[in-house]
């Protein structure tokens, strides 16, 4: 006699279906005892340009709305701010209203600084210290993992 797996096929079909829709490479849920972790490998192929003979000006390089400050280093930077989860980030409560946060920005503990929607909920991220913002490493809209840095308050 054949025992049920007390693992949905079709949850695991939808999370899956999530993960293309959303271009999540990681989800996990949790019901009671059982937790289900689906996740995707994604391989990129990166063209590099020539460099040009023109010199480029220093403040091309970077676009304005975020510090020279790379992830990698951020990451181990004392006043950085990981993603509580998987998920999407959001700069602005809608696309049509202002950023929470700019880089230059003193903020106060509490401070709602950013948004992560996960599982269409959107989850308020807010400033564990007060301080001033002196990176902001995530894109409005872009993918983030657990752990990831979003933003560095010094």
């Amino acid at each position: 006699m054949a025992t049920k797996s007390p693992i949905d096929p079709e949850m695991v079909r939808e999370l899956a279906q999530l993960l293309n829709e959303t271009d999540l490479t990681e989800i996990e849920v949790e019901k009671g005892d059982l937790r289900v972790r689906v996740a995707r490998t994604i391989s990129a192929t990166v063209q590099v340009p020539v460099a040009s003979h023109a010199p480029v000006a220093a403040s091309a390089a970077a676009p304005a709305a975020f510090s020279p400050v790379d992830a990698k280093s951020a990451g181990t930077h004392p006043g950085a701010v990981p993603s509580p989860m998987v998920g999407t980030a959001y700069r602005r409560p809608s696309p049509e209203a202002k950023p929470f946060v700019e880089i230059g920005q003193e903020v106060k503990v509490g401070e709602r600084v950013l948004l992560v929607e996960a599982m269409k909920t959107f989850n308020d991220i807010v400033a564990p210290r007060a301080g001033k913002v002196t990176a902001i490493l995530v894109e409005d809209g872009q993918p983030v993992e657990y752990g990831e840095p979003l933003l560095v308050i010094e």
